[in-house]
């Protein structure tokens, strides 16, 4: 299986950028994708980027890696900070909604 880790540019060069987490600094291939700037987020798999993402999304994956460790650690009260924008119930999409029986009158 392979992870794609969020890593944010530090500096470009043609083909590749200095990328780097709050741990480390390394160069990816970013040949796969539209030349990023300092500062962008990127989604790297294997030493190469894959996807240019939004600080938002970048901040999603990062968390979403943490609750991966967190789970790992079996620090399970660490959880419910790191999935902020999963607080509400999952929804089915419409396609799926549409197979559902229809609620009687007096159902929630």
């Amino acid at each position: 299986m392979c992870i794609g880790i969020p890593l944010q540019v530090l500096e470009c060069a043609p083909g590749r950028a200095l990328c780097g987490d709050d741990r480390e600094a390394r160069w990816i291939d970013t040949r796969l994708i539209e030349p990023p700037a300092p500062g962008d987020w990127l989604l790297v798999f294997l030493g190469a980027a894959r996807e240019a993402l939004d600080a938002e999304r970048a901040a999603q994956i990062r968390d979403a890696l943490c609750a991966l460790q967190a789970v790992q650690a079996g620090d399970l009260a660490a959880l419910d900070g790191l999935f902020a924008d999963l607080d509400r119930e999952p929804q089915l999409p419409p396609h799926l909604q549409a197979q559902l029986p229809p609620k009687e009158p007096n159902s929630p």
